[in-house]
């Protein structure tokens, strides 16, 4: 038995690859295209094990996915891979069209004709699990209730345009084709090995740094944060008994607004490594908002809590301590993913 997982060197994906091969012996083979958030080293600890293999390759290479599921014949294939930055996809978005809709709709025809090959209980077990965003379902006012997997769908950047187009694909071939489908739309996930673009990562690398901790508009945007080992173990929960073809919000039950992260990272900033020059709350700047900015994600996880019996372990105050300390303890790890590239984009992106 084993599984294939695409963008297994991402945040996530390498997040799950680890959780997976920590509580099962089940071999992974893991593709992923090394791109700018692509890290090879997330997986070092998995140097010469034999459960685990790594393919460098584009999930948009039909005959490479075709090769990987004839060789290694899969009974699951989990679907990481995107470009997730909803900044670089207002930027760029030609990029998110190309991996998160002709990577998916790639990824389903390889999966489907891999699929139709097989029999018996090797058919019946295998399943394509596509791992989403919640916020596909665009944008909540204050006083609405959280996201249901019933909500329309109504996305309001490239970035989530693009993932509600690859969640739409999978779905139509369950209908259609009757490809073996499971669908996790997941609310934002933090932790260890995250990419120093995103929101927690780069106020602690900012700070530790001494540069400023820019905060889009009035730092009052709402999201609901999951400690990525959550989202790991709710996977792990929905392969082994979500139902074919049904979609499942993951959420960690914590809403929060941006300032009031930063706040909560830079005190336990000023608790862990403190600073002579006083408080890292003064290094906190505010920039112009982004186009377009959702003002509040929420995610009702009643559903995968009722059927499959997950919530997350980690409350928020237990997961970001873990999370300010992996960073602390990695800083050779960060220097090495901040490379001229991200650094100049990041000058750009927060330039007002």
């Amino acid at each position: 038995m084993t599984i294939l997982v695409t963008g297994g060197a991402g945040f996530i994906g390498s997040n799950f690859v680890l959780d997976w091969l920590k509580a099962s012996d089940e071999p992974v083979v893991t593709l992923d295209a090394l791109t700018y958030a692509g890290n090879l080293e997330n997986l070092s600890s998995l140097d010469g094990d034999a459960r685990h293999s790594f393919v460098k390759g584009d999930i948009c290479d039909g005959a490479l996915v075709a090769k990987l599921l004839a060789e290694h014949r899969p009974r699951a294939l989990v679907h990481f891979a995107a470009e997730s930055h909803v900044d670089r996809s207002i930027s760029g978005p030609g990029a998110f069209m190309r991996t998160n809709i002709e990577g998916t709709y790639t990824l389903l025809e390889a999966a489907r004709a891999y699929w139709s090959e097989l029999d018996g209980a090797a058919k019946a077990a295998f399943r394509f699990h596509h791992v989403s965003t919640d916020e596909v379902y665009g944008s909540l006012g204050a006083d609405d209730t959280p996201f249901a997997e019933t909500k329309t769908y109504e996305p309001n950047s490239p970035y989530s345009a693009s993932k509600a187009a690859s969640d739409h694909l999978v779905r139509a071939w369950h209908h259609t084709y009757g490809l073996p489908v499971l669908t996790t739309n997941c609310s934002n996930n933090y932790g260890p090995l995250h990419f120093p673009e995103k929101l927690i990562p780069l106020m602690i690398v900012n700070a530790l740094a001494g540069k400023p901790l820019p905060i889009y508009g009035d730092g009052q945007n709402v999201r609901d944060w999951l400690y990525v080992t959550d989202h790991a173990s709710a996977i792990r929960a929905v392969l082994a008994g979500g139902q074919v073809g049904e979609v499942y919000n993951i959420g960690g039950w914590n809403e929060m607004t941006n300032l009031d992260i930063v706040h909560t990272v830079c005190s336990l900033l000023d608790e862990l490594r403190p600073d002579a020059a006083g408080s890292y709350k003064r290094l906190i700047t505010y920039v112009k908002d982004r186009p377009g900015h959702d003002r509040r994600y929420a995610i009702d996880a009643r559903k995968i809590e009722r059927e499959l019996g997950w919530r997350p372990a980690e409350t928020f105050a237990t997961g970001i301590r873990k999370t300010v300390q992996w960073y602390l303890a990695n800083p050779d790890w960060v220097s090495r993913v901040q490379s001229g590239a991200y650094r100049d984009w990041v000058a750009q992106q927060y330039s007002a």
